[in-house]
């Protein structure tokens, strides 16, 4: 399109005898913002809000007066009174679903004695039209030029370029390929707008009122605004020029001032279950009731913007999983691209897989072992192994623990590996220096408990275990791996030394290639160590199973005896006592996480009269404890009408040195306090979890 521009001469006021002439542009030749021109940023209009969608801001002009959206044309056109012959408007809109036959206008020029329609923009369902007013001798009709299917009407956001220059009319949509129109009738060189107004968003009267968002509206004349605004990254909303208004949000007054427009955002709230989260939902915010939290759709990914701290206050039952006898362990592991499994250890000739299906385990595949304790799941590479702790020998005597390989091609484990082992009873699985290793917890050879359990290593060259080192043992009952910083721990809970259950179970750690002792604890038949963190804090909690001494007669108390959790002390570079917690022959501790909060579950298996006892949740709560006095108060403890302090908590019966530097003290409650703290509700047969 050229660039010629229609010039309007002005005779000068000077002497004849100059023979000159001055002349000028009826306008200024920079893009006029006709928007800004309605909107002022210095002051507020009735009617006008602005609404964000799809993370935009635009002005709906639909409650506004006609004559507050409008302003004379001598503001702009202040040299003469032409429009120019050459020049083009951009437009930036979001039009929402119109009625078939319904018209909106969005720019109008019109005389205001005779309300002739000199120029205008409007929009049906299936076009864009513009109008303008043509005269000649023969009188003055009104000329329309229509661009068919702009594709507008579809609630997004989109920026028109309507460049005119004589005869010739294009139309570019959000910088793609141009429309044009050669007319018969070309644009008039002389329209003259003396006394004429602006009006943005209507034709001056009540009907056709454009009900849309609008966000830039520019005049420029002389040239196609094309070229300036494209190639643009997100051609949609290419920007000429908007409104300061629309530049910030104005929900934030400055200086004390009053808001002075109002600001709202054009949203819809989608409830039920997860929405997808696409381009289309950009800037929507979706509620999910079940876990009260409010979160938007940015870049194709839900954000959080508003959630109810998750937390735990009870458990209910959602599966009851049928084995084909006495199940003593499970193992719940995922397999890439395959799903989740959950392995049963069973006390007869046959363990089973489960594969997570529609909601619950099945049965997945069948392997034998014998009197199975603990399953053992782990990776090297990319190899997926599960490893079997037998307690019994097979059928030829032979006592064996198996190792279980992945096949990707059968899709279920197959035998890879066995191991000789006594009376195993844990596996544990752990890698230090990018090395592999297994450790076996072996219980008893014949009637002697007093062994040697053993840690295998992975050799790359055969792709087996080999024995790298033996630990002498005393009726081992599991084995614990955890790192601290760059060291390496493996924690052995020893049961039984042929006469009592009071035995030391130690904690070894790795140097110069091997584990060595790093500290012995009391334990009482130990069957189980958990290591757990709440923030930088590290702590260790063993399950006691049961007091006995040969000497001492059997007693039915000697069942519901402490647990103990203990606590690393970086100073003394030792763990010390952190909490006792009465347990009814506990078997197992699990320690787990729901938001914030921090939980420990123990496994009671016996109270010494009967195996249906509860087993018990643990909430992890802050109490503030008195330097001085010892005293215990609620600092956070969940429901304010639960009798929490009734659980043991680490005693502070005198002064606390510890609590000095700082007073809060964390301590493990039950998650129900309403029933008893040990083991007074049944839970019918336990397993080590």
């Amino acid at each position: 399109m050229s660039a010629l521009l229609r010039l309007c001469f002005v005779l000068p006021l000077v002497a004849p005898s100059h023979g000159t002439q001055r002349w000028e542009p009826c306008t200024d030749l920079r893009p006029l913002d006709i928007l800004a021109e309605v909107v002022p940023s210095d002051g507020a209009t009735s009617g006008i809000r602005i609404v964000q969608v799809h993370g935009a801001r635009g002005l709906q002009l639909s409650a506004a007066a006609p004559h507050v959206m409008s302003f004379p044309a001598s503001r702009i056109f202040s040299q003469c009174d032409l429009f120019p012959e050459e020049f083009s408007i951009v437009v930036t809109l979001r039009v929402p679903h119109l009625p078939p036959k319904r018209n909106e206008y969005l720019l109008t020029v019109v005389a205001e004695e005779s309300d002739l329609l000199l120029l205008g923009l409007r929009f049906s369902p299936a076009q864009l039209h513009f109008l303008f007013l043509r005269e000649d001798t023969a009188g003055a009709w009104q000329t329309r030029v229509s661009f068919r299917s702009p594709a507008l009407v579809d609630s997004r956001w989109h920026t028109l370029v309507l460049a005119v220059s004589a005869g010739i009319f294009s139309l570019t949509t959000d910088c793609g390929l141009p429309v044009d129109i050669m007319a018969d009738v070309p644009f008039p060189a002389t329209l003259s707008v003396r006394g004429a107004r602006f009006f943005v968003g209507s034709r001056r009267r009540a009907k056709g009122l454009f009900t849309g968002l609008v966000r830039q509206l520019v005049l420029l004349p002389g040239s196609d605004a094309t070229p300036r605004l494209c190639p643009s990254r997100n051609a949609p909303l290419a920007v000429l020029s908007i409104p300061r208004v629309l530049q910030a949000l104005t929900g934030k007054p400055e200086d004390n001032e009053v808001l002075k427009y109002p600001y709202e955002t054009n949203i819809r709230v989608t409830l039920g279950p997860r929405p997808p989260c696409t381009e289309m939902e950009d800037a929507q915010f979706w509620f999910d009731a079940s876990r009260k939290g409010l979160y938007l759709c940015v870049g194709n990914e839900w954000v959080s913007v508003l959630a109810a701290k998750e937390r735990l206050d009870y458990v209910e039952e959602h599966q009851n999983l049928f084995t084909n006898s006495e199940t003593l362990g499970i193992e719940v592991f995922r397999i890439p691209q395959v799903g989740l499994f959950v392995a049963t250890a069973n006390r007869k000739a046959t363990s089973a897989v489960y594969k997570w299906t529609e909601g619950k385990f099945v049965s997945y595949q069948n392997i034998p072992t014998h009197q199975a304790q603990a399953w053992r799941h782990f990776t090297i590479g990319k190899k997926i192994f599960l490893a079997v702790a037998n307690f019994e020998p097979d059928e030829k005597g032979q006592e064996f623990s198996v190792i279980y390989k992945w096949s990707h091609r059968k899709l279920k484990f197959t035998p890879y590996q066995s191991i000789a082992t006594h009376s195993a009873r844990d596996w544990e699985a752990f890698e230090v220096d990018g090395e592999h290793f297994l450790a076996v917890a072996n219980h008893r050879e014949g009637d002697n408990h007093n062994i040697d359990s053993v840690i295998y290593k992975w050799n790359p060259a055969t792709r087996l275990f080999e024995a790298n080192q033996t630990i002498a043992t005393s009726g081992a009952y599991d084995w614990e791996f955890f790192s601290v910083g760059p060291y390496s721990f493996l924690v052995v809970a020893n049961t039984f030394n042929g006469t009592s259950t009071k035995v030391h179970s130690h904690l070894y750690i790795r140097l110069l290639g091997s584990f060595q002792l790093f500290q012995s604890f009391p334990t009482f038949g130990a069957a189980d160590w958990e290591v757990f963190h709440i923030g930088e804090r590290i702590f260790l909690a063993v399950a006691n199973s049961h007091s006995y001494d040969v000497e001492m007669q059997v007693q039915n108390d000697s069942y519901v005896i402490n647990s103990v959790i203990y606590e690393l002390n970086v100073t003394a570079q030792a763990f010390v006592k952190f909490q006792d917690i009465l347990t009814c022959s506990a078997l197992d501790w699990e320690f787990f996480s729901v938001g914030e909060d921090y939980f420990l579950v123990v496994a009671n298996s016996f109270d010494g009269r009967s195996f249906s006892v509860n087993s018990i949740i643990y909430r992890c709560h802050w109490l503030t404890a008195s330097p001085k006095s010892g005293v215990i108060s609620r600092d956070w403890l969940g429901p304010v009408d639960s009798p929490l302090l009734a659980a043991p908590v680490w005693g502070l019966s005198g002064p606390c040195s510890r609590c000095s530097h700082d007073p809060r003290v964390l301590a493990l409650l039950p998650l129900d306090p309403g029933r008893d703290a040990a083991c007074g509700h049944p839970n019918v047969g336990v397993v080590d979890i």
